[in-house]
């Protein structure tokens, strides 16, 4: 266990020198749990901090449970403005929220208006995410917002459509090769944007994550902070292709096993040898 013994304010509970505290950290960050936190909850967690701060804490108050109080505020509350943030657009709502949106977009047999909707709806629910866990303590004018997110769409939904025109026109591909490929689509439509800037300026994910609007708009506070935050941006690009990659190569295997089993079965009526239990 890489976590601290004592709690420390504004810190993260476990070791983000090592891998693993990193990775303890994170499910922290995207727990669902803090979903069902009432509001009393909030308030009593709000007031605990704010005493342990002031140094008037009750007898008795334990490590664990300033450690939940903080984590119940930080998944709750935005740091810069202080506002609740919706649920939907939580850290610990991304995947109870946003599973349905990838289900979406994994659909076979997708139509043009659906894949625009879909692709849509997951940039918009991305942009909402990135805009409401934002690093507001430097101002950024609506039309950046804007424009990142008309950007995002524009890219998503023009690759997305772009691939499946293509694909259409492809004759040299059997039709299980035609199924796998188009079940692939929704991997590059979703990548490019994210290798670009993030007009959002969410920093807050991650405490000690460097922020790289400075870098971005070539304001950096000091030469050391940009050398700091500027490998950011590609290792940014480089996990939103990996991670999502890894789902979007595996899916559609399971998914596709009755239509083949079905092919399967048709061939063997036809007189071919191959039987059911050929399938593997």
């Amino acid at each position: 266990m890489s976590a601290h013994q004592s709690f420390q304010f504004g810190k993260s509970r476990f070791n983000q020198n090592t891998f693993f505290g990193r990775f303890r950290h994170f499910l922290d960050v995207i727990d669902p749990s803090t979903l069902f936190v009432t509001e009393r909850r909030l308030q009593e967690c709000v007031a605990l901090l704010d005493r342990f701060k002031q140094g008037t804490l009750p007898p008795g108050v334990t490590d664990a449970q300033l450690w939940k109080a903080q984590k119940v505020k930080q998944a709750i509350i935005h740091p810069d403005t202080g506002e609740k943030i919706l649920m939907p657009f939580r850290m610990s709502g991304y995947i109870p929220f946003g599973t349905p949106v990838v289900v979406g977009l994994l659909l076979p047999n997708q139509t043009l208006a659906s894949t625009i909707f879909w692709q849509s709806l997951n940039q918009s629910h991305n942009a909402c995410v990135n805009f409401c866990n934002r690093n507001a303590s430097k101002p950024a004018p609506a039309s950046k917002f804007v424009q990142g997110y008309l950007g995002a769409v524009t890219s998503a939904v023009s690759i997305a459509v772009g691939l499946n025109v293509l694909l259409q026109k492809a004759n040299g591909f059997s039709p299980t090769t035609r199924l796998l490929v188009q079940r692939l689509i929704p991997f590059p439509a979703v990548g490019p944007y994210g290798d670009g800037p993030d007009p959002s300026g969410a920093a807050h994910a991650h405490p000690a994550a460097p922020s790289t609007d400075h870098v971005d708009a070539g304001k950096a506070s000091s030469p050391a902070e940009a050398a700091e935050a500027r490998p950011a941006r590609p290792q940014s690009g480089v996990s939103r292709r990996l991670w999502p990659g890894s789902a979007a190569r595996h899916q559609p295997l399971p998914a596709d096993v009755p239509d083949q089993r079905e092919s399967v079965r048709a061939g063997d009526r036809h007189g071919n040898r191959w039987s059911d239990g050929d399938i593997q």
